[in-house]
């Protein structure tokens, strides 16, 4: 019941994300003195519409975005007698620009008022305190593992065990080397033959322990790839994980600039997403066929609005409102691209005018003609394809294989 109640909540507000974003773009164009026409949510058949003024609201069945109608967005639209001087491809450059502006701006501004919720009502991880790298277990060694991850029976102690490691130290360096992470821990095992030298920590004091390593067959994914593979690895029979240390709480105005800073990081994480949009094509495709499906591939809005429903359902709402955030940004980041039919792809042509025009008056030409987007249009379209393929891919791998985060 919480599961479903978080999937609607997180749909919910993907609603009103694209809701403001189209906002952002009918209030700016109304501000300026341009004519909306329409303003709806969704695509596909009407569910209902009203009219207020000039313009028509409603909402559609498809809920896979939205849509702000404004008079004359290009020079191949119909305008209506009364229209024409309003026309949107007419306005000045910076017009047209704060108007499609709007929409991203929307999107950034709601971004940072979650983050400012998340900040006051959860707290920022410290960056300063770094994490602790705990034993969980001190196990037998399994001599072979299933494509599945799953362990053959074993039974008896471990090197880990005699060697005195127990359930609870801290492991502070693998070979004389820093161990921030309890991944650098397993790699350095997998990767050692012979023996492996820990140093932990226990009660507040250091130790130094000589495992030796035992040889078994393991499935290991290929960092490149992504795909498993069957290899002989070192072991020494010990479990752990990476503990992070408590959130940093804020009060309200101290929240304001770390409100900044953090949606700083995530616009970093943001960028480093888009970048890396291309390359994850393959591993969604495989993750639809029965490979791991990693947490770092894209998703749907289905997909996004499962893990919202996985973070309701575990009482991480935290991870709900940051998650939210992040889907803001992502979104408002994703529009800049200069592709149409996106934002990004309108504020390019109309800056391609203005300095077109400007190069033009310097040789006393007048402005030139309104850029012809029946030439554009063979790009336009294959960039649409390429977005619906791509999204039926992440609908398709959240369907087959979502992510799960619990």
């Amino acid at each position: 019941m919480v599961f479903a109640l978080g999937v609607v909540l997180f749909a919910v507000g993907i609603g009103v994300s694209i809701a403001l974003h189209e906002a952002g773009h009918m209030w700016t164009a109304k501000a300026l003195g341009m004519k909306v026409r329409r303003y709806y949510i969704g695509f596909g058949p009407k569910i209902f519409s009203f009219r207020r003024g000039e313009t028509e609201y409603g909402l559609k069945a498809i809920p896979a975005g939205g849509f702000c109608d404004i008079a004359g967005m290009t020079a191949i639209d119909e305008l209506a007698p009364d229209e024409v001087e309003r026309a949107m491809y007419r306005q000045k450059t910076w017009k047209r620009i704060v108007v499609m502006v709007g929409g991203i701006a929307m999107n950034f501004v709601l971004g940072i008022v979650l983050v400012y919720t998340l900040v006051v009502g959860w707290g920022t991880p410290d960056r300063v305190t770094p994490p602790t790298v705990q034993v969980s277990d001190v196990v037998c060694i399994a001599p072979s593992q299933t494509e599945d991850g799953t362990l053959a029976p074993c039974s008896g102690s471990s090197p880990a065990a005699e060697a005195g490691l127990r359930q609870g130290d801290v492991v502070t360096a693998v070979n004389g080397e820093p161990a921030q992470y309890w991944s650098e821990v397993v790699e350095a095992v997998q990767a050692s033959s012979g023996s492996v030298d820990l140093t932990i920590e226990r009660d507040g004091s250091p130790i130094d322990l000589t495992i030796p390593i035992t040889e078994v067959q393991r499935f290991v994914t290929d960092p490149d790839t992504g795909a498993k593979e069957s290899t002989t690895v070192g072991a020494v029979g010990v479990s752990g994980s990476t503990i992070a240390p408590p959130n940093v709480r804020y009060n309200p105005i101290e929240a304001v600039p770390e409100t900044f800073v953090f949606t700083g990081d995530i616009f970093v994480q943001t960028g480093k997403a888009l970048v890396q949009l291309p390359t994850k094509v393959q591993a969604l495709w495989e993750s639809i066929f029965g490979g791991e499906r990693g947490l770092d591939t894209p998703m749907s809005v289905v997909g996004a609005s499962v893990i919202g429903g996985q973070a309701a359902e575990n009482d991480n709402w935290a991870l709900f409102v940051g998650l939210l955030a992040s889907l803001n940004f992502f979104l408002g980041a994703f529009n800049i691209v200069p592709l149409l039919p996106l934002d990004g792809g309108h504020i390019a042509v109309t800056i391609y005018e203005r300095i077109r025009n400007i190069f033009r008056n310097r040789r006393g030409l007048p402005d030139g003609a309104p850029v012809d987007y029946m030439k554009l249009m063979p790009v336009t379209y294959v960039v649409i394809i390429v977005f619906i393929g791509f999204s039926l891919l992440t609908l398709t791998a959240d369907i087959v294989n979502p992510i799960q985060l619990f």
